[in-house]
């Protein structure tokens, strides 16, 4: 068996201004706090001698190779990627950048903001655009059925409040 994957699909080039931001601040960390950090690291390893069975030198090889492959990652991808940072005329609606209360058929609330592939956080309440729920609530208003498939079966929403924040880091 072969160790071949087929490629990922490539998430949507969008992000909201909070996420920019911080996908700036990781480049700029890497950058200029730990990149050089680690070079020095592996530069005093190096006057030691034999790197075949130096730690601090093979591990700060890899390190550093990491390090530039992500900088090359996030380089690339702001480059690609579209703020959108502002709010959509018609604010009734689900788009990109909102926040969503939904309640599911037992009454429970959960409240999600859609953002970019890029900045999705679960835990804080952040959904990316490409997942199933949030294509599911795209472009839906107050008190639509949101209907979501998955392996489990079906799962039925309905949505009780649409919220757009003011972009204010602009």
């Amino acid at each position: 068996m072969g160790r071949w994957r087929p490629p990922r699909p490539k998430g949507s080039a969008y992000i909201t201004p909070e996420g920019a931001s911080a996908l700036r601040d990781e480049l700029r960390y890497l950058w200029k706090d730990e990149r050089p950090k680690v070079t020095e690291v592996v530069h005093e390893a190096a006057k030691n001698g034999d790197r075949s069975e130096n730690g601090d030198y093979i591990y700060g090889k890899k390190r550093l190779r990491e390090i530039d492959s992500r900088v090359r990652f996030l380089t690339k991808r702001l480059e690609a990627l579209t703020i959108v940072d502002r709010i959509p005329d018609d604010k009734s609606r689900v788009f990109f950048g909102a926040w969503v209360t939904l309640e599911d058929e037992d009454g429970k609330q959960v409240r999600y903001r859609i953002v970019g592939p890029d900045e999705f956080n679960v835990r804080e309440g952040k959904i990316s655009m490409d997942s199933p729920l949030a294509r599911a609530m795209l472009k839906k208003q107050i008190d639509d059925e949101v209907v979501v498939r998955n392996d489990q079966g079906e799962r039925v929403y309905y949505i009780e409040k649409i919220e757009y924040e003011k972009y204010t880091n602009l």
